[in-house]
């Protein structure tokens, strides 16, 4: 079945608008929505609605696109059960691996920098919301349960990514079973389902420069750059390890399987300039689809791996929820021994699977941890100051790592293609 020509906007001529491509115009709106946000705060704020329209539009096309291409990719190839079983332990397997990793470096990078050390938590308030929170935390069975379905609709209409991947698979395996016209019909309806949803991503993505814009200003207007001042440490911390993440586990990983750096950055810097200024994995969700499309990864690999990595493979998450929790003990001058920090990187290393499966997991997953090692809940208070700088940050690198794992995959399985033409540089 022929593979379809996705372009994002300003990238199938190589010009935009005013000759400008899509990642220069994403960059000129964060710098403009900094300004108004840190010159104009009471203005930033009164931008929220266009921030809002830009997700909501982002978040209305995710379920019709990822199951016609999810059904197309595994119905439309042949594919069987035992396939996507494979595809799915080969998975698994990667994203424990690559999270442990992460939940190490941050571990090892809140023992040697200390952010939490001189922070004072006297006075601070709000731990009671915190604390109805950490009943939220998501067990083992909690997470199995919630994977499958009871309506797809329901599913559909909570952007229940997970739930969408699981009834996506079953129909798909389904379909591929069906014999005579009904196959070639539905499978016909879907292709051009797909093909409709990806030429209206690139609709919203032509919004995406004004909503990203709105994005940075309000949350600049609202926290300011003061705020920065205060917790500079903490939000340090996380970046560099973020960075040594990057350079000695993805880009190690990266060269064992033989995936090309710079093409792949090349693949992927749109979609994560996207998740870095607007802090949402689901608005680059779309275009990470059509860039590791357009890097040679096969449609039933992207559509399967990348959304379920949303769940199961939050490195720059769980790299944060390491930091954080260390954080707090520190900050409450709490001496926490090794085997009782490894112990919390256990419990967080399971945890996190679940976390995104219920509304503001993050802070749903550290407040269990926190209390469940005894830890005060006022330390998120503190955090709270500056999350939204550093949910930018680990949103990126939830995305790079989750469009990085699908070349893996298809390199894995043996489906990598990358003979095709070079993905165009978008200036």
């Amino acid at each position: 079945m022929a593979q379809l020509s996705h372009a994002t906007p300003g990238e199938s001529s190589g010009n935009g608008f005013l000759g400008l491509g899509f990642t220069t115009w994403v960059v000129i709106s964060m710098v403009v929505g900094i300004l108004i946000g840190w010159l104009a705060p009471d203005v930033a704020i009164q931008l929220k609605p266009f921030a809002n329209i830009f997700l909501s539009m982002i978040k209305s096309l995710i379920v019709p696109l990822l199951f016609a291409t999810l059904v197309v990719g595994i119905a439309g190839h042949g594919d069987d059960m035992k396939k996507v079983g494979r595809l799915a332990v080969r998975s698994i397997i990667y994203f424990e691996v690559v999270t442990t990793l992460a939940l190490a470096i941050g571990l090892i990078a809140v023992n040697l920098v200390k952010p939490g050390v001189g922070v004072v938590l006297t006075g601070v308030t709000g731990a009671e919301e915190f604390q109805e929170l950490a009943t939220r935390a998501p067990t083992w069975g909690s997470v199995l349960e919630h994977t499958v379905p009871s309506s797809f609709f329901k599913a559909a209409a909570d952007n229940e990514v997970l739930q969408i991947v699981f009834f996506s698979i079953l129909f798909a395996v389904a379909l591929s079973r069906v014999q005579g016209p009904s196959k070639g019909i539905m499978l016909g309806w879907l292709q051009s389902l797909s093909e409709v949803m990806f030429k209206f991503v690139g609709l919203v993505m032509a919004f995406a420069p004004i909503g990203i814009g709105a994005a940075i200003a309000v949350t600049v207007g609202r926290s300011g750059l003061e705020v920065l001042k205060n917790l500079a440490m903490l939000v340090g911390t996380l970046y560099g390890a973020l960075i040594v993440f990057v350079l000695i586990v993805l880009v190690p990983v990266a060269l064992l399987f033989r995936i090309p750096i710079g093409r792949f950055w090349n693949a992927v810097k749109a979609p994560w300039l996207i998740a870095f200024s607007t802090a949402s994995s689901e608005a680059a969700f779309p275009q990470a689809i059509q860039a590791m499309e357009k890097f040679g990864v096969p449609r039933r690999i992207v559509a399967f791996v990348l959304p379920t990595g949303y769940s199961f493979n939050l490195d720059g998450s769980t790299l944060y929820l390491a930091i954080a929790s260390i954080f707090v003990a520190q900050a409450a001058g709490i001496d926490m021994p090794l085997s009782t920090q490894l112990l919390m990187m256990l419990t967080l290393m399971l945890t996190s699977k679940g976390v995104a499966a219920v509304p503001r997991a993050s802070l749903v997953i550290l407040s269990g941890a926190l209390t469940q090692f005894d830890l005060p809940l006022e330390g998120i208070a503190v955090i709270l100051g500056v999350d939204a700088v550093m949910d930018m940050a680990r949103t990126s690198v939830n995305l790079l790592g989750n469009c990085l794992a699908t070349a893996v995959m298809a390199r894995w399985e043996g489906e990598l293609d990358l003979s095709g033409e070079q993905v165009p540089v978008s200036a």
